[in-house]
């Protein structure tokens, strides 16, 4: 298929246009700076200069393009700052929000027949979800009027968008918690070395991981073999803590001895990372994904992935 691709310079934007390619598949990439333009050459796409924000921009850097599938990886992680609160304007909600909207119109003109969006197992809500490995059944996007809504209205959103959008065969990848280059092992990695608190002390909540070649690998299966209007989750077969997950890291980073704060401090300052960190457990099953997409994880933890290299 003929691919276009938002959020291709990004943590799963780059292996997975590697993953693209080596399927068969041409990928035109959205990327909004065009000193970009070698990277994503170099990766195996075509480059198109557009900021997903800008409607109308959008639009008018793809007229006259075709594309069989649109594929929505944009996120403005990499520039989040720790804050209290997380506003309706993130930017990384915005891409969900906005983005989506903006990249089914520009669906629509590149004739695009199926249109995939990136969702996250955080949209089941931060909360103690138990035991139980969460499937697709459960509830999604349950909100309990805590500071980490905002995360959970915006993925709604984007999946909503999605399944309402009509003559698209739309997939929601509902993604683990990412790990692997350009993703929260380095991102922590980096906060060790520097010796900038990571978290709060002791174990915290269990989650669900996925290393982002393996998200890539799952996203060209849902490409190619996902069902129209259903959502997939996507992890790993063993979540952690994230005590254990910080251990990981330091020893595959060979980082110094991570600083790690009162639950309360970080309450205090970071509302929602104590949130994510202390008060959310959740496991994930995959199920589903292996069934109908024939994709597993090649790792299957945090431990053979950061192992992996």
């Amino acid at each position: 298929m003929q691919v276009l691709l938002a959020g291709a310079t990004g943590a799963i934007g780059r292996p997975l246009i590697r993953a693209l390619t080596a399927d068969g598949h041409s990928v035109l990439a959205i990327v909004r700076n065009p000193a970009n333009h070698g990277l994503v050459r170099e990766l195996g796409a075509e480059p198109v200069t557009a900021d997903v924000l800008d409607h109308d921009g959008l639009l008018r850097a793809l007229d006259g393009m075709r594309a069989d599938a649109v594929i929505h990886q944009a996120t403005a992680l990499r520039d989040a700052k720790p804050q209290r609160r997380i506003p309706a304007d993130d930017p990384t909600g915005l891409l969900r929000t906005v983005g989506s909207a903006n990249l089914l119109d520009a669906a629509e003109l590149v004739g695009a027949r199926r249109f995939l969006t990136q969702s996250l197992i955080l949209g089941y809500g931060y909360r103690d979800h138990g035991t139980v490995p969460l499937t697709e059944r459960d509830p999604f996007g349950v909100y309990d009027g805590g500071v980490a809504d905002e995360v959970v209205r915006a993925c709604v959103s984007a999946e909503e968008q999605a399944f309402a959008a009509s003559g698209l065969e739309a997939v929601a990848l509902r993604y683990g918690l990412f790990y692997g280059p350009g993703a929260f092992s380095d991102l922590f990695g980096d906060m060790m070395r520097k010796h900038q608190p990571v978290g709060p002390r002791g174990e915290g909540g269990v989650n669900s991981w996925l290393h982002v070649d393996d998200a890539a690998a799952a996203t060209v299966a849902a490409l190619e073999r996902g069902v129209a209007g259903r959502a997939y989750n996507l992890a790993d077969d063993t979540p952690i803590s994230w005590g254990e997950f910080f251990r990981l890291v330091r020893d595959s980073k060979q980082a110094p001895r991570p600083i790690r704060l009162p639950l309360w401090l970080v309450r205090l300052g970071v509302p929602y990372i104590a949130a994510l960190m202390g008060d959310t457990t959740m496991r994930i099953s995959s199920d589903l994904a292996r069934a109908e997409l024939g994709w597993q994880p090649r790792y299957s933890s945090v431990a053979e992935g950061l192992a992996a290299g």
